[in-house]
């Protein structure tokens, strides 16, 4: 006979999202750095965009994908800090059934797109300083849409499965998600059937994705450090290689946090929760916030346009 104390749930209409479970009084103290990120995200991201829309200098193949990236980022935080705010401000946990598994398509959708633009970086860098005579002729405009529609595409196509399998499972256990945002591992454990499937795509996507991104970026600067180190004078090198600092600084600000959220991850059952979910929203906003950083401070162009419009010109 089942126990009549037990709340047993059948896909439920809403998820309750806890926020950090054990830190609930710290919420509002949590929020602020969280915030100060998200602020920087949206203000960096849309003066990125606003500069190179209008500078036709800057109307090249590298500041393309900057703003592929630029809007990539803006999707990406939009799609969890709002709802995380509102659960530390204001206590607003609940969240559509719906709308729980919109938002993990989202997140994991455009987590994979990021990770291909740092690949379609990469070999505008590649073919920049290996065959700078062809690279107006290699990456046209029309190429770089069709990368940029191709990298859409590919984070759609591989993550709507991700997220139809989870959505499909009977969740008869509990609506209760311990966490800030509809992270796919802390829905699924809710399934009252076997989610082996499920798990085991997830896992299978999350490492061929990034794995694959990573050997491509790897062999791009293989490639390129050979020419570098060709050059016949130290400050040839220097200089060239200078025009792919930035794209390594964006690869650090991205796969680093990415690396140790999950070694984390790996060992959940000696790491307290809430240092788990700190852990995932920071690795998922970090780089939202880097981005526009690292290329404002570190790219000429994009720093000397920035600061011509808050610089009064001589007559």
């Amino acid at each position: 006979m089942p126990d009549s104390n037990t709340t047993y749930f059948t896909n439920p209409s809403t998820f309750i999202l806890l926020g950090i479970p054990g830190l609930e009084r710290a919420h509002v103290w949590i929020s602020i750095p969280f915030c100060t990120m998200y602020a920087i995200a949206i203000l960096g991201n849309f003066t990125i965009l606003f500069i190179v829309k209008r500078e036709r200098s800057l109307h090249e193949p590298m500041y393309y994908f900057l703003c592929m990236l630029g809007v990539n980022d803006l999707i990406m935080s939009t799609s969890i800090l709002p709802k995380m705010l509102s659960i530390f401000w204001f206590n607003s946990r609940e969240i559509s059934f719906s709308a729980c598994f919109t938002q993990m398509y989202f997140i994991n959708c455009f987590a994979t797109v990021e990770s291909g633009i740092f690949v379609a970086m990469a070999f505008d860098r590649f073919v920049a300083i290996c065959h700078p005579l062809r690279h107006s002729t290699i990456l046209t405009n029309r190429v770089v849409v069709k990368i940029g529609l191709a990298l859409v595409l590919r984070g759609c196509l591989l993550i709507l499965p991700y997220t139809l399998l989870a959505s499909q499972w009977p969740y008869c256990k509990t609506n209760i998600i311990p966490h800030t945002y509809c992270k796919h591992i802390s829905v699924v454990n809710l399934a009252c059937s076997d989610v082996r499937l499920s798990t085991n795509y997830s896992f299978s996507v999350t490492v061929f994705a990034p794995g694959m991104d990573v050997f491509f970026i790897a062999v791009s600067y293989i490639l390129i450090l050979r020419v570098i180190f060709s050059l016949p004078t130290k400050d040839a090198r220097l200089k060239t290689f200078g025009t792919c600092s930035t794209h390594v600084f964006f690869i650090f600000a991205t796969y680093i946090p990415f690396l140790f959220s999950s070694i984390m991850q790996r060992f959940d059952n000696a790491m307290p929760l809430y240092l788990l979910i700190l852990m995932a929203n920071v690795y998922l906003q970090m780089p939202s916030t880097l981005h526009p950083i690292i290329y404002g401070v570190r790219t000429k162009q994009i720093r000397d346009r920035l600061l011509s419009l808050f610089t009064p010109r001589r007559t």
